[in-house]
């Protein structure tokens, strides 16, 4: 009698039940099912959804889907399936940092794009299982906002001591060989340790290129024993309900939590030292410019995923909260694309030209609308108001016909353009939410 076949959901719920149960279980015969069309299909729906530039050959989605999705899938089946599968060189993008320097990304193709999204979607259930609770990057069901939540919990649980920890070029440091290592301690398939070998080589000898679907999975992986480290001193350290030393990562993105008792005096340094010591035998470092200790009993503030938090008395003086605001970074970035936007805008109908302003002022505001941003949000507001009231004025300029400020009202802005409008905030939900 033949068995019938499972849907990939619930493969990979079976995969990660083994793993969960059976900590010492090393998975094979996995790469038959990180071939299937069924994967396949799911890693290209993911990566549509994401969408992205094209990769250095230059195809696209529409391009696939003009030629047929179904050849597209079936020859990248075939490829895997017969070993002829080989990754295309990635596409190099540098991002401009504001210290001069620049952020790398490398772009794969989109064939390459689905491969990587079908072997996370097979290797994601076996490491999900493993990973610490204390890591929220890149992860299903987890998110900035609950570590932002869980951060803030840390701090007003008395751990007034925060480490804001910066890696120096973490992705790039990552050594191939332990990567390996780690990943061959749950995957015994010759097959799928050669096909990460593929997909991390195609970048150099060192390091996980950025912006490939498997490089975030990877570097949980490479740091994943650093996390349950920390996770067995926040246990040791614990008194009753409350803990000594918390640790809260996502992906490069370290804070550490140190009670600021008299009785713990260098704890804080003793707890940087004890990272120091985890990260040197995987090759990463710390950037001693930008890692700082911080005492938010004196009003001290930190940076943490985007935003500034700082403790800060309640004005009705019954205690404290965590004022989260977000970065200057943060609004400098979303003004600036404004700019872009506006000012490549070229002929652009000015409802079509704002259209694109409001897609990316959405994610932007969408993101930040938790915390204490009423006042960020007023100043990119009245930024965007200004930017989008003196490129109509222009526009009118030049036929002749000069207008004041007074022409364009916020009922034209908003009512006729549909200009950006939801600024509202929403209060950021408590760690026990996110159970």
């Amino acid at each position: 009698m033949t068995k019938a076949p499972i849907s990939l959901q619930e493969l990979r719920r079976r995969i990660y039940r083994k793993a969960k149960s059976d900590k010492t279980h090393r998975f094979w015969g996995l790469f038959v099912h990180i071939a299937k069309t069924e994967t396949l299909l799911e890693a290209y729906r993911q990566a549509k959804r994401n969408e992205g530039a094209p990769g250095i050959d230059g195809q696209t989605f529409a391009d696939i889907e003009a030629e047929g999705l179904a050849e597209f899938l079936a020859s990248l089946r075939d490829d895997l399936q017969t070993g002829r599968y080989q990754p295309h060189p990635n596409r190099r993008v540098e991002i401009p940092k504001d210290n001069g320097k620049v952020r790398v990304l490398q772009i794969p193709c989109i064939r390459d794009r689905v491969v990587q999204g079908a072997l996370k979607l097979i290797l994601e259930a076996v490491f999900e299982a493993d990973f610490c609770p204390n890591s929220y990057g890149f992860r299903p069901k987890r998110s900035p906002h609950r570590a932002l939540a869980e951060v803030r919990r840390s701090v007003l649980r008395r751990m007034f001591t925060v480490i804001d920890v910066d890696l120096t070029r973490y992705f790039d440091n990552i050594q191939h060989s332990v990567l390996l290592e780690k990943i061959a301690r749950r995957i015994q398939d010759p097959q799928v340790l050669h096909l990460v070998k593929q997909i991390i080589k195609v970048g150099g000898n060192l390091g996980v290129p950025q912006g490939g679907p498997f490089s975030p999975l990877a570097a949980n992986i490479y740091l994943n024993e650093v996390d349950w480290y920390f996770e067995a001193i926040r246990r040791k350290t614990a008194e009753g309900s409350f803990e000594a030393v918390n640790y809260h990562r996502f992906a490069d993105d370290i804070v550490i939590t140190v009670s600021g008792h008299s009785s713990k005096r260098g704890w804080a340094e003793r707890a940087l030292q004890r990272l120091q010591e985890q990260l040197e035998p995987l090759g990463v470092g710390l950037n001693r410019e930008k890692t700082q200790v911080v005492d938010t009993l004196r009003g001290e503030a930190f940076g943490f995923l985007g935003f500034d938090l700082r403790r800060v008395p309640k004005r009705d003086g019954t205690g404290y909260f965590i004022l989260m605001t977000p970065k200057k970074k943060a609004r400098k970035a979303i003004k600036a694309k404004i700019r872009d936007l506006i000012r490549h805008g070229g002929a652009t109908p000015a409802k079509v030209l704002v259209a694109r302003i409001n897609a990316a002022l959405a994610g932007w505001a969408n993101y930040f609308r938790v915390g204490n941003s009423n006042r960020a949000f007023s100043e990119v507001r009245d930024y965007l108001e200004m930017k989008v009231r003196t490129l109509l004025t222009r526009r009118k300029r030049r036929r002749k016909r000069s207008v004041g400020w007074r022409r364009w009202s916020n009922e034209y802005l908003y009512g006729v353009l549909g200009l950006f409008w939801d600024w509202k905030i929403h209060p950021l939900p408590g760690a026990g939410a996110y159970s």
